[in-house]
């Protein structure tokens, strides 16, 4: 493949090769590991990923993780999406080039200077009273 296919393939893709490899081949350092309840919107047993919904924000506002990497620790074919769990979320950062900072602030106005991975470590269900009361009388009714 010649030098201009390349660099039009890359372009197509969005990043330019070397930006690319260096996303796909950050090295994390831990940061904290923290604790959240939520539900699962998604588990993909195969790849031991998920997705959740948290109910209190991680440390960067966000409370959809995408593609949470699941601890061999913790067994997917028991998990069920719907139901609130506990979650221990390891979060982990990497820092960017100043070379790929410049090109997402340039090409794509994004100002970034670091990169987050999450890996959840355990994710235990939670037993949450439902406020549904199927004798539809209300709980003080009884007691006179």
């Amino acid at each position: 493949m010649t030098k201009r296919a390349a660099k039009a393939k890359s372009d197509e893709n969005g990043l330019p090769d070397w930006a690319d490899n260096e996303l796909k081949n950050a090295i994390f350092q831990p940061l904290d590991t923290i604790n959240r309840t939520g539900y699962f919107l998604d588990i993909n047993e195969q790849n031991k990923k998920a997705d959740i919904q948290l109910y209190e924000s991680l440390p960067d506002g966000r409370t959809i993780v995408e593609e949470i990497e699941i601890s061999d620790d913790v067994k997917t074919s028991e998990l069920m999406k719907g139901f609130v769990y506990e979650y221990k979320i390891k979060i982990s950062k990497a820092r960017l080039s100043d070379q790929l900072c410049e090109l997402l602030k340039a090409r794509y106005q994004i100002d970034m200077e670091e990169i987050f991975k999450f890996d959840l470590e355990s994710a235990q269900m939670m037993d949450v009273e439902s406020d549904f009361n199927p004798s539809g009388k209300d709980d003080e009714e009884d007691e006179d």
